[in-house]
């Protein structure tokens, strides 16, 4: 009955359109990027290229889907860039030892939820800030990595591993995987009383709870499920290479927390969807290729990123305050 009520209110259909209109500019500036950039330098609309953006970021849109249900929760993992490279490194690892391949592939998606359990039961239990404790993860994630590897990367991997080198229909596995989690994902944050409970908390906790909702079990929900999206990232990005590199690529979880927000989910919590998530993805892979071909360069990239939060979430704001002035 609660998540009846929260989902019929005045101030979540509201919110509901101005994500829906969030959707539509980020579709609309995808195409207007490819569209534009193509005429300035036609290889940037090649089928190849366009197919690398496409599978080389879909373990960021993967990621992202996770990412979003915890900040609309009103809490944030910054860990999650080291917490790939770790679970990456341990199926890895796991393929060079002889254990069964679908091991290598299931272990990272439940060493990741029982990491991230571990701290969404820190944070709802302990009443410790989210970003607190996932920072303390990433420094104890990122040290252990690199002192149990000590950088070195994992070569020489069974053939039958790369699951992401793989095609069906002609189509790369990532995508699909993107594309499917992302609806799938998608349904069950609108249809599901978990997925409903995590928009109520994150919206106005002592609401939630006074509706029946336990937050603090919600809150430990939504870190176990990032926890498998993240486990299903690290695969992807493990087996997309014949090679596993000892770190991951710089300020990755800076970009997969910018895709969260830029595709609409508030970083004040109780706003977003994972389809905003992973159209930000799509779009931001395609902002760092076209700096390619455009001749500028890429180091910019991080600029970008940071005036796209910078926007999105001032934007947020005055939505926030225009909705409790018509209030």
């Amino acid at each position: 009955m609660a998540t009846a009520a929260f989902s019929t209110s005045a101030g979540y259909r509201d919110v509901r359109r101005m994500v829906l209109g969030q959707e539509m500019v980020l579709f609309i500036a995808i195409v207007f990027l490819f569209v534009v950039v193509g005429l300035i330098n036609p290889r940037f609309i090649a089928e190849r290229n366009i197919s690398s953006i496409f599978l080389g970021n879909a373990y960021v849109a993967v990621a992202a889907i996770g990412m979003s249900m915890v900040i609309i929760s009103g809490n944030i993992d910054i860990s999650v860039g080291s917490l790939i490279g770790v679970l990456a490194t341990i199926s890895g690892t796991l393929a060079l030892n002889g254990v069964p391949i679908i091991i290598c592939w299931l272990a990272p998606l439940v060493i990741g939820m029982a990491i991230t359990s571990g701290m969404g039961a820190i944070v709802a239990y302990l009443h410790i800030p989210s970003i607190v404790v996932t920072l303390g993860m990433l420094s104890i994630l990122k040290g252990g990595l690199i002192s149990v590897t000590g950088g070195a990367w994992l070569t020489d991997l069974p053939p039958e591993f790369f699951l992401a080198q793989t095609r069906l229909f002609g189509i790369p596995t990532p995508i699909y995987f993107m594309i499917g989690l992302t609806i799938a994902a998608a349904f069950w944050m609108r249809l599901s009383a978990t997925g409903r409970a995590i928009y109520a908390v994150g919206g106005n906790v002592e609401a939630a709870r006074l509706s029946g909702i336990d937050p603090a079990m919600t809150v430990v929900k939504a870190f176990a499920i990032h926890g498998f999206f993240v486990g299903i990232a690290a695969v992807l990005f493990a087996t997309q290479l014949s090679v596993i590199q000892s770190t991951v690529p710089p300020n990755l979880e800076l970009t997969i927390i910018t895709a969260s927000v830029v595709g609409g989910v508030s970083i004040l919590g109780g706003t977003g969807t994972v389809i905003g998530s992973t159209l930000a993805a799509v779009l931001i892979a395609a902002i760092a290729s076209s700096m390619i071909f455009v001749n500028i360069s890429p180091f910019w990239m991080r600029a970008v990123q940071g005036i796209l939060i910078l926007v999105t979430v001032l934007a947020d704001l005055w939505r926030r305050q225009r909705q409790r002035m018509g209030a």
